[in-house]
């Protein structure tokens, strides 16, 4: 069987990482059994519609390295793939609900379902629900109220005592008593459908057969399933995946611990391969050690049955560190500096880099890749390349045992360095002569080296300081050991 799946975000807002996860899913799963991924945008609600948010989700979907077979920009034999564009396919459904006697009209006003709630909080209800009051209305009262253009919506008549069950693929079999179901609400005042409606007539119609979701969609699983059963439709095979959350909490991600959007992500200075290999871990596992995932491999690899039977997985954001800095390393150096000005570009960055020239950045970016967990970091680590530092006195003191001291240091090594030819300007001969004239001056190697490291740099930790001094070049190392100097006891 040719596996259909789908992905339908609403254009409420930035795409959430996790949605982009579920995408994930639900395109592997497709392409694995060399089926067919669907995008649609449902954008029924209308009240919290942003202006511009369809053509970011479109574009930070591509710019993850995801695409899909049917859709907005594609068409497909299924279109339109926006649900604003469907209404009357909505209207349809509805109707033949109404028709069948598994909906209903209900012309109740917003003040008497507040009042209604307000009861059933007051009561000690564990949720509220309606109370089926325009069920018992007549064929009569109902033409009569709709002939007179009373605001009205439809509602699902879920029936009394009974069970829904489903087989999940990752949870098993689930069972919900129909008395905890809401009438829920299918057509909206404003002639727009609710979700549920919508979703499982799309669904249905797009002939989608594999709905992998997050957990919180599980409560509306029944409601599309009593949907299904109504319509006499077959149902879709179910798969529930974990929610995300931090690490050392019980809720799900959350924007007080850092980025939540998928294009925050991005932004942040982190590769798509990085990010994909990372959510493809949040929630599913080979059952190997093996860590580094492309997507390819990912898709060949890809079974429900490995998904997580858990209601929410750690997003651990040191390991996408982790991984970023994987991807980061094995780059060319050539390539790390062009994905870094595209991101400077994208995200309007300044990587700081002035009017130095290509060599010397391309110099400098290999003396830090090893280190770069992020794009942004590119600047914090190199910012000393690029502009001389303002350097901490303080700090510098600290690495010897006096002020006077650290002056010696730095005049002994200023003093060396202006005999060098610039010709053996190179980190083999830094290193070897500096060695030679700390033990010379009798110079502790760790005082001499930070406190040179820290007056040429403002810092205590780079990449090796010989590889630093020979990227500077000995007019700006001297330079900078002279300003130290001047600034001295």
């Amino acid at each position: 069987m040719k596996i259909r799946t789908r992905m339908a975000p609403s254009p409420t807002g930035e795409f959430h990482i996790g949605g982009m996860r579920t995408l994930l899913y639900n395109y592997v799963l497709a392409k694995n059994s060399g089926g067919e991924f669907i995008l649609r945008i449902e954008d029924t609600d209308r009240e919290r519609l942003v202006v511009g948010a369809v053509e970011r989700l479109v574009k930070v979907i591509k710019d993850y390295g995801l695409d899909w077979d049917e859709g907005p920009e594609k068409g497909g034999t299924h279109a339109p793939y926006v649900q604003s564009q469907r209404l009357d396919l909505y209207i349809k459904y509805a109707l033949e609900l109404i028709q069948s006697g598994h909906a209903y009209y209900c012309f109740c006003t917003k003040e008497r379902l507040d009042t209604l709630r307000e009861q059933q909080h007051a009561q000690g209800f564990p949720s509220t629900k309606y109370d089926k009051h325009c069920l018992g209305l007549s064929k009569e009262e109902v033409a009569k109220k709709l002939a007179s253009h009373e605001p009205y919506v439809i509602r699902l008549k879920v029936p009394a005592n009974q069970e829904v069950s489903f087989e999940d693929k990752t949870l098993g079999r689930i069972s919900f008593p129909t008395n905890d179901i809401d009438d829920q609400v299918l057509i909206k005042s404003d002639g727009f459908p609710t979700y549920h409606l919508a979703v499982a007539v799309d669904d249905h119609l797009m002939e989608i057969n594999y709905v992998l979701r997050g957990m919180e969609w599980l409560p509306s699983t029944p409601k599309h399933i009593l949907l299904y059963q109504a319509f006499g439709w077959d149902l879709p095979t179910y798969a529930h995946l974990p929610l995300l959350k931090e690490i050392g909490d019980t809720k799900k991600l959350s924007k007080r611990m850092g980025s939540v959007s998928a294009v925050e992500f991005l932004a942040e200075g982190y590769l798509p391969e990085a990010l994909l290999n990372f959510l493809m871990f949040l929630g599913w596992n080979p059952g190997t050690e093996k860590e580094i995932y492309s997507l390819e491999e990912f898709i060949k690899d890809f079974s429900i049955d490995k998904i997580h039977k858990t209601d929410l997985v750690v997003f651990d954001r040191d390991k996408l560190s982790w991984y970023n800095g994987y991807y980061i390393r094995q780059l060319s150096v050539p390539d790390l500096w062009k994905k870094l000005v595209m991101w400077a570009n994208e995200f309007g960055a300044s990587l700081a880099e002035g009017d130095f020239d290509q060599e010397y950045v391309l110099k400098v970016l290999s003396l830090v890749q090893d280190r770069m967990k992020t794009f942004k970091e590119f600047v914090l680590l190199t910012k000393y390349f690029f502009e001389a530092p303002k350097v901490d006195l303080l700090m510098l003191n600290k690495q010897s045992t006096s002020p006077q001291r650290s002056q010696l240091i730095l005049g002994s090594f200023q003093e060396m360095y202006r005999s060098v030819e610039k010709g053996n300007w190179q980190t083999e001969n830094l290193d070897t002569i500096s060695h030679q004239m700390i033990a010379q001056k009798d110079f502790k190697p760790k005082e001499a080296f930070m406190t040179l490291r820290v007056a040429i740099t403002g810092e205590t930790a780079t990449p090796p300081i010989f590889e630093i001094l020979s990227a500077l070049g000995k007019d700006e190392v001297l330079s900078r050991l002279d300003v130290q100097k001047n600034e001295g006891p």
